[in-house]
C-alpha cells in the first residue's frame, strides 16, 4: 500500500533535494461494468493525489465527458486527445481515447497517432506534454498505450521505437517519464527494447521499469483475479488463470539525462481492490513515486 505523499516542502533541507513527484498510470475501460466505477476512481484520484497521470480508454464526446468526472475536485489539470483532433478516429466513441492530468499546467508537445496497418482498432492516441516542476525545471511526460490484440507484437515494436523518437523530439533536462497501457508483459520485444534488454532493427534505448527497480512481488495488472477482467480474459486468452504484467512507469536514464536524476523510491499497484463491492477497472494501475532533480 502505497501512503499519502509527503512533498520535500515537508522534510528538513539539510542538502539540496530535488521534488518528490507520484506518477499514476490506469485504463479506465471506458464505461463498461457497473456505472459506479467512475466515482470510485475519482475518490481514489483524491486521496492517491498523484503529480503525473496517465489514463487509457476515457470516452470523451458531446454526450459523454468522463475527463471531467474522474478529475473532479482533485486539483489536476488535464488533456484528453479528443480536444486535439478535428476528426476522432474508429472505435474512439466506444473505446475511449487517451488523456493526461497534471498537478501543475501542462503544454502539449505532440500527439501521436500509433495506429499501424495490422493494428488499425487503436483508438488510443499518445500524448507528450512538458509540465514545469516547482524548483526544477521542464519534464516531458508521454501518456502512452500500444496495440491490444495478442498477436500484435511487431505493431507493438514499431510503436515503442516511435515512443522513443517522440520521446527524443521533445526531451528536456529532466528524466522524461512515460506511462500507460502497453499490453504487453516485461518478456515481450516492445517492453525489452524499452529497457534496453535488445535492439530493435539496429536502434537500442534505455528507460528504468519503475515495477523492476522499486515493486515487490510480480505486480500483474490485468489478471483472472480481478472480475471485471475475467470475461475479457475469458473472450480474448481463453486460458482461466491468466496473469500478466500490463501497464507501466518508464523513467528516462542517466544516458538521455546525463545532468538530472530520477530516483524511483517505490512502485505498487493501485485500484487492485474492490471499494464497496466496485473494482474500480478491467486494469490495475500502477502508482510510483521518484524523487526528480537536477545533478
Amino acid at each position: 500500500m502505497i501512503l499519502p505523499l509527503h512533498r520535500n516542502r515537508d522534510r528538513p533541507r539539510l542538502i539540496r533535494l530535488g521534488m518528490r513527484l507520484r506518477i499514476l498510470t490506469l485504463n479506465v475501460w471506458n464505461d463498461e461494468g457497473d456505472p459506479r466505477r467512475l466515482d470510485r476512481i475519482n475518490r481514489e484520484l483524491r486521496t492517491l493525489a498523484p503529480d503525473l497521470v496517465a489514463l487509457q480508454e476515457v470516452i470523451q464526446t458531446t454526450e459523454r465527458n468522463q475527463l471531467d468526472v474522474l478529475l473532479d475536485g482533485t486539483g489536476l489539470h488535464g488533456t484528453h486527445q479528443a480536444r486535439l483532433t478535428a476528426v476522432a478516429p474508429p472505435y474512439a466513441e466506444r473505446y475511449g481515447g487517451s488523456a493526461v492530468a497534471t498537478r501543475w499546467p501542462h503544454q502539449v508537445v505532440e500527439m501521436l497517432d500509433l495506429r499501424q496497418s495490422d493494428a488499425l482498432d487503436v483508438p488510443w492516441c499518445s500524448l507528450a506534454v512538458t509540465v514545469p516542476i516547482p524548483g526544477e525545471g521542464k519534464l516531458l511526460f508521454i501518456a502512452a498505450t500500444a496495440a491490444w490484440r495478442l498477436d500484435a507484437e511487431a505493431a507493438r515494436e514499431r510503436q515503442a521505437v516511435a515512443l522513443t523518437d517522440l520521446d527524443a523530439r521533445h526531451r528536456q533536462a529532466l528524466p522524461t517519464i512515460i506511462a500507460g497501457d502497453f499490453n504487453a508483459s516485461p518478456d515481450a520485444a516492445s517492453i525489452r527494447f524499452l529497457t534496453g534488454l535488445q535492439s530493435i532493427g539496429g536502434r537500442s534505448v534505455r528507460y528504468h521499469d519503475a515495477w523492476a527497480v522499486a515493486g515487490k512481488g510480480p505486480g500483474h495488472t490485468w489478471t483472472a483475479d480481478n472480475p471485471n477482467a475475467k470475461s475479457g480474459i475469458d473472450q480474448i486468452v481463453r486460458q482461466p488463470d491468466y496473469r500478466r504484467r500490463f501497464d507501466y512507469v518508464f523513467v528516462g536514464s542517466w544516458h538521455a539525462h546525463p545532468k538530472a536524476h530520477c530516483h524511483i523510491e517505490t512502485a505498487a499497484l493501485a485500484f487492485d481492490h474492490p471499494a464497496d463491492g466496485i473494482w474500480a477497472s478491467d486494469h490495475f494501475g500502477v502508482v510510483v513515486d521518484v524523487e526528480v532533480g537536477n545533478g
